[in-house]
């Protein structure tokens, strides 16, 4: 790796284990190998080094929600999602430090435009590949209905990632997550 990749990396490991507020400068380098001079020159400013390290965090988060879709599934909707949130918490273990940076990043969003705008666009481009998922189509062929319901599934991948780092032990598993969205449409009123 490049002295900027090394930084990045160092950012993305103190990011997780520090949180980005409380992440100095000298804690990036020591982590990275780097000098300090090193972030003014790859980055300009250590805060623009983190939501470097704050996006590229967010793609791998994207990149590992795609991994856990696999590849074309048959069978119905919820046994697809059933198999896809399975594999979402499989990876999550091995993913702890993509999804608390991930997860630094909403709320760095709100001061950070670029960091916003990343954001946006991994939700977007996830909305529609988990809609392609469970409609068994074409990501280009998902039409605002199809959107709707990624983003549906979008807000319960996200609520499911925030109980499993607040308490994996009591996170709903795939199944029980499933069954859950199966008796909204089941239940009678």
């Amino acid at each position: 790796m490049g002295q900027r990749q090394d930084l990045l990396a160092g950012a993305k490991r103190c990011i997780a284990e520090k949180g980005y507020s409380r992440t100095t400068a000298r804690d990036i380098t020591a982590a990275s190998g780097a000098n300090l001079a090193a972030i003014g020159y790859h980055f300009g400013s250590k805060e623009a080094l983190l939501n470097a390290a704050v996006v590229e965090s967010l793609e791998e988060w994207g990149t590992a929600i795609e991994q856990a879709r696999g590849h074309s599934e048959t069978g119905e909707p919820l046994a697809r999602l059933e198999r896809f949130l399975a594999g979402f918490l499989a990876g999550s273990v091995e993913q702890r430090a993509t999804l608390v940076a991930s997860v630094q990043a909403f709320a760095e969003a709100e001061f950070a435009p670029d960091v916003r705008q990343q954001l946006a666009e991994t939700y977007e481009q996830s909305r529609r590949s988990i809609a392609a998922m469970l409609l068994d189509i074409d990501p280009a062929a998902v039409d605002e209905a199809g959107r709707q319901l990624g983003s549906l599934v979008l807000a319960v991948i996200t609520g499911t990632a925030l109980q499993w780092l607040i308490e994996p032990e009591a996170t709903p598993s795939a199944s029980a997550l499933t069954a859950a969205v199966r008796a909204l449409f089941t239940t009678q009123t």
